[in-house]
């Protein structure tokens, strides 16, 4: 993900540098994260899941459902975006897509208003309903 379109990196007080910044100011289950600790990610030459033998693997298919269901963005479709066409080209379209039309300042994710001026997220995917059980009349 982009750790600029996350809340920890967004908030004002205790700052997270990002997954790869040093661990002084990542939440505790930041660094213990798995996916960021895993033993064949560290073995691969990008640094990237996508180049792991096991991609995706389960955890990070878990977590992408988890994403695109309450946040509108895709894990896996990041990092195949990575792959095909460099990080810069996914921060430069994701900067596009979490831009405020109001005020311009970068959105998060995790939030369904502008942290700023308090606009609605416009990348963020609407309410989920239930789907209503269909009884015959």
């Amino acid at each position: 993900m982009n750790c600029s379109l996350c809340l920890g990196y967004q908030r004002e007080k205790n700052t997270c540098p990002g997954c790869n910044g040093p661990n002084e100011n990542i939440p505790k289950y930041c660094v213990t994260c798995r996916i960021k600790n895993c033993e064949h990610l560290s073995q691969t030459a990008s640094d990237f899941c996508f180049s792991c033998d096991k991609f995706p693997c389960k955890r990070l298919k878990q977590l992408d459902a988890r994403y695109r269901k309450k946040y509108g963005m895709s894990m896996l479709q990041n990092l195949k975006t990575i792959e095909a066409e460099g990080m810069r080209n996914l921060v430069k379209m994701q900067t596009t897509k979490w831009t405020c039309k109001k005020c311009g300042s970068l959105l998060c994710v995790h939030r369904e208003k502008c942290l700023i001026c308090g606009s609605k997220n416009t990348a963020f995917p609407g309410k989920i309903l239930k789907k209503s059980s269909s009884k015959k009349l």
